[in-house]
C-alpha cells in the first residue's frame, strides 16, 4: 500500500490512556486454575500464559479463536552503504511469495490456523539513508504507524506481529543502539547472512546513524522516527492499537522487539499485554529482552522474521488456554483435592 500524505494524528495519540489488566478476571482465572486437576504451578509456564490472556482480553475463560498475524514490509535507504547480503528488491518478492503462500509464515500459519495479513508499505519509496540524517519526516512516520494500527481486524483474540524488509535489522540495531547505547557492535548481527567483515560494516554504519541523528534515548518515538523504518513504526503502531483493543500481542523477532521497545521507551508499561514469543538467534535479541525485561516462550535458534515465531508460539499459547478450560476441578473428577 501507498501510505497516505494527508495530515494523520500524530502517534502519540494512541499512546494516550491506555487501558490496563482486567484485575477482576485475571483472579477470576487464577482461582480456576487453583481447583484444577494437578498440583498448584505444576504446569508451569502455561499458567502464566492463561493468566496474561485472561488480564488483557478482561475474560475470566480467555480465548484464543481468531488469531491474527500482521506481517508489514517496507524499504530502507541506509541499504545503499552495503549493510545487506540481498538487494532491496528481495523485499517486494519476498511479499509476492506470502501473497502466493510460499513463505514459512504461511505454512506456520495454516498449520497453526492463523489469519495471516501482509501490508507493503511504500516499497518504491525507500526510507531516507539514516546515515545522513532522520529516516522519515514527522508526516511519514506517523503515516505508517497509523497504517499499522489500522490494520488490526475487530474480533481478534491474539495478535502476531512481524516484519520483512532487507535492512532491518540494522535499523531495529540502531533504535536499540539510540534506545540503551553501548556500541554498534554489540547491537549488530548477520542479519539476512553477513560475512564478518560485511558485520564490522554494519556495527560502523550504526554507530554513523546514531551520531548523525543526536537521537535522545528518552524520546522512543523520535528514535523510532529516526533510526527506524516504514515497517517498524507500522508495527508498533499495531501493538498500540491492539492494547486499546484488549488483544495480547506476541512480538516475532529482534525487528519486532525494537520497534515495540520504543513504545515502552515512550510509555512505562506500553509492552505489558505483549509477550515476546521466541529468542531469535541474531546476537542483539538476547539483549534487547533483557532491557525489557521479557521471557522468551521459545528459543529455537530462529532468525527469520515475518512473524513466524511468534505464529509458532501460537500453539503454546492455545494449549495453556486448552488446559484451563478443559481440565475437570478436582470436585468434578471426585478426586481428593491436597490437604
Amino acid at each position: 500500500m501507498t501510505v497516505p500524505t494527508a495530515p494523520t494524528p500524530p502517534a502519540t495519540d494512541l499512546l494516550a490512556d491506555l487501558p490496563g489488566p482486567d484485575r477482576a478476571a485475571a483472579e477470576a482465572a487464577a482461582a480456576r486454575e487453583g481447583m484444577l486437576t494437578k498440583p498448584p504451578g505444576s504446569l508451569g509456564r502455561l499458567e502464566e500464559i492463561t493468566a496474561w490472556m485472561a488480564a488483557w482480553q478482561g475474560r475470566a475463560a480467555p480465548k484464543a479463536n481468531k488469531v491474527q498475524a500482521l506481517v508489514f514490509a517496507g524499504n530502507h535507504g541506509v541499504t545503499a552503504q552495503g549493510i545487506s547480503a540481498y538487494p532491496p528488491d528481495v523485499t517486494a518478492q519476498m511479499v509476492g511469495n506470502f501473497q502466493a503462500g510460499g513463505a514459512a509464515v504461511n505454512q506456520l500459519c495454516q498449520t497453526f490456523g492463523v489469519d495471516l495479513a501482509v501490508t507493503a508499505l511504500d516499497l518504491d519509496k525507500p526510507t531516507a539513508d539514516f546515515t545522513q540524517g532522520p529516516a522519515m519526516s514527522e508526516a511519514e512516520f506517523n503515516a505508517a504507524f497509523a497504517a499499522g494500527a489500522a490494520a488490526l481486524p475487530g474480533g481478534t483474540d491474539l495478535l502476531c506481529v512481524g516484519e520483512m524488509g532487507i535492512g532491518n535489522t540494522t535499523a531495529a540495531a540502531a533504535v536499540c543502539l539510540g534506545l540503551y547505547g553501548g556500541t554498534g557492535a554489540e547491537w549488530a548481527g548477520p542479519g539476512t547472512g553477513l560475512a564478518a567483515d560485511g558485520v564490522s560494516l554494519k556495527a560502523q554504519v550504526i554507530e554513523r546513524a546514531v551520531a548523525a541523528n543526536g537521537v535522545d534515548p528518552a524520546d522512543g518515538l523520535g528514535v523510532l522516527r529516526a533510526l527506524g523504518g516504514r515497517e517498524l513504526a507500522a508495527m508498533a503502531g499495531a501493538v498500540a492499537a491492539a492494547r486499546h483493543k484488549k488483544v495480547p500481542v506476541l512480538l516475532d523477532g529482534f525487528v519486532s522487539g525494537a520497534a515495540a521497545a520504543c513504545l515502552e521507551r515512550a510509555v512505562s508499561g506500553a509492552l505489558d499485554h505483549c509477550r515476546a514469543a521466541h529468542r531469535s538467534a541474531e546476537p542483539g535479541h538476547d539483549q534487547l529482552l533483557g532491557n525489557l525485561g521479557l521471557r522468551p516462550l521459545l528459543d529455537l535458534g530462529m532468525r527469520l522474521g515475518e512473524a513466524s515465531g511468534a505464529v509458532l508460539a501460537v500453539g503454546l499459547v492455545r494449549a495453556a488456554l486448552a488446559c484451563h478450560s478443559g481440565m475437570a476441578t478436582f470436585e468434578q473428577a471426585g478426586i481428593s483435592d491436597k490437604d
